[in-house]
């Protein structure tokens, strides 16, 4: 691994069409496959059959209850206050038992939402982390833009929303199941008598209860189901805005000495604007949809009881039994209605499963990105020293490539690799570090030995300077004495006193002292191959002396090579290498990412630091 992969050039990012069109059977597929492989696997699926086991025993629990309704109005009606109590006596044992039930499902619910979290976002993690799909997703157009949220907070809410509705259908489907028993037999002996015909419906209180549920979900779905694509595009507006908000606080500085407040402030404006229109939209929606839902809420007030009438009119059921039918077509009902009530949720579940499929579609794929093109041939040397090929190296913008067919470099050399500006060099030195594969040619790695690649911007990661100059070693990879040699010889003595002090190291250094910092952890790994992309161009001339030094006293056979501007009064640099940009050579074409019939991309020995 190395400090390449923080390197962005957006000029020569990949063209891509947006991944967010795969059909909802392949992000079903797509999440089953994060599910599968997750270790998580077995302790999920013991939770959510604990949970499924609770909500059985509720629904008999709801039974029991509904069976109560009978003998207490039964009570009520006769005025028999012995019975009356006894039958309050068995609630309280029935309400108990139900209360207990409803929290240990709260609790399985809650146990099962937060390891369906765990397990999806250590699988996006992971596959993010997988060598260089970072780096190439993120230059892979508008599916690479804010995967922190993806992973964060879309990935957080889809477990949330996938345990409320599974628990929630699950559960609507067992009441469904038991009640519609209860119904059809308090309703299968009624006969209508109307002009002297007589007709009998078996269990006709289901079919109404069918029929009155099935409108409503029909007329719902119609209504709601703009509210799928609104959703995701609200999500996307979301995205926007935040990462305008993002990239103001990371360049602030910039900003204010630009002046450029009021552009970005129109800027942040404008995302804003966009995500209220989203909003908006939805809300018309959602307006449009309680109509709906809300007038089917107050006919349920007395439609059972209209439908239950007949039967208790006509004598065949007892006022105690009249409310047990209610209880019962309130329940069927209620199963019924769950698609109803869920609209709102299975849109937003759409909407997010779509987001979070997709970026994980987009992951695996970024390892097929331009796969039909031709690739960079990655061989191992069998001798110390890196070699090119007829290199070529491709993107949307052109063709970059060396002055000479052949170039040779060996172990111990010091070489600038220099170009005139837009020659492509970050481009080559992306290419060298294996993660742009997309030209020609061949590049001969030098065998079995380390490469330390220096980018422009070093990266810090976050933690205690000690961490920092380790990186990516584990904590501890070295001593006290060396870490504080290794600052003293880049003039950052100064913070030897903060090794074990956590900090935002790339907020809390200037640009210069931050690479210095960078210079000092490749004192400290001390490969056998140091390539630098125009690190040395920003420093002054005492400060590039002093890394002159550095590099001649601690990697004495080590060999540098410097990809940037030709440097005044150069004498480290025994040799220089021309790049040229090919305004006749091939360009990298743009590629569908919904594509999967892509060759995968040839694979190359990884960098390693010390």
């Amino acid at each position: 691994m190395s400090d390449a992969a923080s390197v962005k050039d957006q000029s020569s990012a990949p063209i891509l069409a947006p991944a967010e069109s795969i059909g909802f059977g392949e992000q079903i597929a797509t999440m089953r496959q994060a599910f599968n492989g997750s270790p998580l696997r077995n302790r999920i699926l013991w939770l959510g059959l604990s949970a499924i086991v609770i909500i059985v025993a509720t629904s008999l629990g709801q039974i029991i209850l509904n069976r109560w309704n009978a003998p207490f109005y039964d009570a009520i009606e006769h005025r028999d206050l012995a019975g009356l109590i006894k039958q309050l006596e068995m609630f309280a044992i029935i309400a108990g038992g139900l209360l207990t039930l409803g929290v240990a499902q709260t609790w399985l619910n809650q146990r099962f939402r937060l390891r369906l979290r765990e397990a999806l976002t250590h699988d996006l993690i992971t596959e993010w982390m997988k060598p260089r799909r970072a780096f190439r997703l993120a230059n892979a157009g508008a599916i690479g833009v804010n995967p922190d949220q993806r992973m964060q907070e879309d990935a957080g809410h889809l477990s949330d929303l996938v345990t409320g509705l599974a628990f929630g259908l699950f559960q609507s489907s067992i009441l469904l199941v038991s009640f519609v028993g209860i119904l059809w037999s308090l309703s299968s002996g009624f006969v209508f008598h109307i002009g002297g015909n007589t007709y009998a419906i078996p269990g006709y209180m289901v079919w109404a209860a069918f029929i009155y549920a099935g409108s409503a979900s029909i007329i719902t779905w119609l209504v709601g189901r703009p509210l799928i694509g609104l959703n995701a595009d609200r999500y996307a507006r979301e995205a926007e805005l935040r990462f305008s908000m993002m990239r103001v606080n990371e360049h602030v500085d910039a900003i204010a000495i630009a002046g450029g407040e009021p552009d970005e402030k129109r800027r942040m404006e404008n995302d804003l604007s966009n995500l209220l229109k989203s909003i908006m939209r939805i809300y018309t929606v959602q307006i449009r949809l309680e109509w709906v839902t809300d007038g089917y809420g107050w006919l349920t007030i007395i439609a059972p009881i209209l439908v239950a009438s007949p039967v208790y009119f006509a004598g065949d059921i007892t006022f105690g039994g009249l409310m047990m039918a209610v209880g019962a077509f309130n329940q069927v009902h209620s199963s019924l209605r769950w698609f109803i009530n869920n609209i709102g949720a299975i849109a937003d579940w759409r909407a997010t499963l779509l987001r979070v499929a997709s970026f994980r579609a987009a992951l695996v794929e970024a390892d097929h990105l331009h796969g039909s093109e031709k690739q960079i041939e990655f061989e191992e040397n069998t001798s110390n020293r890196l070699s090119f090929e007829g290199l070529e190296v491709v993107s949307p913008a052109g063709c970059t490539r060396l002055a000479e067919d052949h170039v040779v470099i060996k172990q111990g050399e010091r070489v600038l690799i220099t170009g005139d500006p837009g020659a492509g060099k970050t481009l080559f030195f992306r290419a060298l570090a294996g993660l742009w594969p997309w030209g020609s040619g061949r590049i001969g790695l030098p065998k079995n030995d380390s490469m330390f690649f220096f980018p422009r911007t070093p990266y810090f990661p976050r933690g205690t300077l000690r961490q920092v100059l380790s990186y990516p070693r584990e904590f501890g990879a070295f001593q006290d004495d060396e870490l504080n040699a290794a600052l003293g010889r880049v003039g950052l003595a100064r913070l030897s006193a903060s090794l074990d002090r956590d900090a935002r190291w790339d907020k809390e250094l200037n640009e210069d002292d931050q690479r210095l910092l960078a210079f000092a952890r490749l004192a400290v790994h001390k490969p056998s191959w140091v390539i630098i992309d125009e690190s040395l161009d920003a420093l002054d001339a005492s400060c590039r002396r002093d890394i002159y030094s550095l590099l001649e006293s601690e990697l004495p056979k080590s060999t540098v090579i410097n990809i940037g501007r030709l440097l005044p009064n150069m004498t480290f640099f025994k040799r220089q290498v021309e790049l040229a940009k090919d305004i006749k050579g091939k360009a990298l074409k743009p590629v569908d990412f919904g594509n999967r019939s892509v060759a995968k991309p040839k694979e190359r020995k990884p960098s390693t630091v010390g």
